[in-house]
């Protein structure tokens, strides 16, 4: 037992140092960059397309925040502003698709992943939801009342307490990170060596060939789905390297997680913004299946058409 905490707690420390190396300049760097004039730029380069999506103006504030840093930066963004309903809840689509952007971006690049496939997957699925409830649902004009959610706290001002903000910020993110990889490492170090992960594998192979994968995914895909992208990181990497996941399985992978990673807590946040979340939760749970298994459907049938050519070729 001593000697499975001894690997989980190495494992853990290594991944802790390798993830922090990413998280720490990119949480630092956006941190601060929302003290300057850059994110006003930005918010108006982006203003016009919100009227398409049904959003005014003022959702490009809680829209370029939760995307350059993390969901309940975004939150605390939205219930600075007076909302419709709508509104809110496109937002909250919006986000669930495309928040932390850069920095879980940067993780799936770790996993063999291309960090503009994964930038552009999750952009294009929020904008394209977007447009369509603003299409198709006419309702949600009341405005909206934010439940027991509470703004932030005031800004900091100043040179020196904007970097120590960033700094205090990224330096908690790493600590953080700490306090979840690491005793995660420890489980699945111990599962790993007493067989329940092969036992898990085996009870969700049915499900991974659905979604066009090999069994081998179960590990990577629980962990995102469970504890997200940037926390479920270490466990991913770890399953990549020992499981031997393919560079398909992982694109595959990668599209199922950047729809629904972290399903449960990124659905349970947006209750403190008095909207629906069942509708939420289903969105994202169909999109993942659906889209998932359709590319992997479609890939899996490109690949062995290749193989039957390759042997046609080879037996003529």
């Amino acid at each position: 037992m001593f000697g499975i905490l001894q690997r989980g707690l190495k494992q853990g420390a290594t991944l802790t140092w390798s993830l922090g190396k990413i998280i720490f300049p990119i949480t630092l760097i956006m941190t601060i960059l929302q003290y300057t004039p850059i994110f006003p730029w930005m918010m108006d380069k982006i203003s016009p397309l919100m009227s398409a999506l049904g959003l005014s103006a003022e959702a490009a504030v809680p829209l370029v925040i939760g995307n350059f840093l993390n969901l309940y930066a975004g939150i605390a963004a939205i219930i600075s502003f007076d909302f419709a309903v709508k509104e809110v809840f496109i937002m909250a689509v919006m986000l669930s698709f495309s928040h932390n952007l850069i920095l879980e971006s940067a993780v799936a690049k770790k996993v063999g992943v291309s960090w503009w496939f994964v930038v552009g997957l999750r952009l294009s699925l929020a904008i394209f939801s977007a447009w369509l409830i603003n299409a198709f649902w006419s309702g949600g004009q009341q405005l909206a009342s934010y439940g027991f959610a509470q703004p932030g706290e005031s800004d900091p001002s100043g040179m020196f307490s904007i970097i120590w903000h960033g700094v205090t910020t990224a330096a908690g993110s790493i600590v953080q990170l700490a306090l979840i990889v690491i005793p995660l490492m420890v489980a699945m170090q111990y599962f790993r060596e007493k067989g329940w992960l092969l036992r898990f594998s085996n009870w969700m192979a049915p499900f991974m060939k659905v979604l066009g994968m090999k069994s081998n995914t179960s590990t990577t895909v629980a962990a995102g789905l469970t504890i997200g992208l940037a926390y479920g990181a270490g466990v991913m990497i770890q399953a990549v390297e020992e499981d031997g996941v393919s560079k398909k399985d992982m694109y595959l992978t990668m599209i199922f997680l950047v729809s629904c990673h972290a399903v449960v807590e990124d659905t349970l946040v947006f209750i403190a913004l008095g909207i629906p979340i069942w509708p939420l939760l289903v969105i994202r749970l169909v999109t993942a299946i659906v889209l998932t298994a359709g590319i992997g459907f479609i890939w899996n049938r490109r690949l062995e058409k290749r193989t039957s050519a390759r042997h046609s070729y080879q037996g003529g």
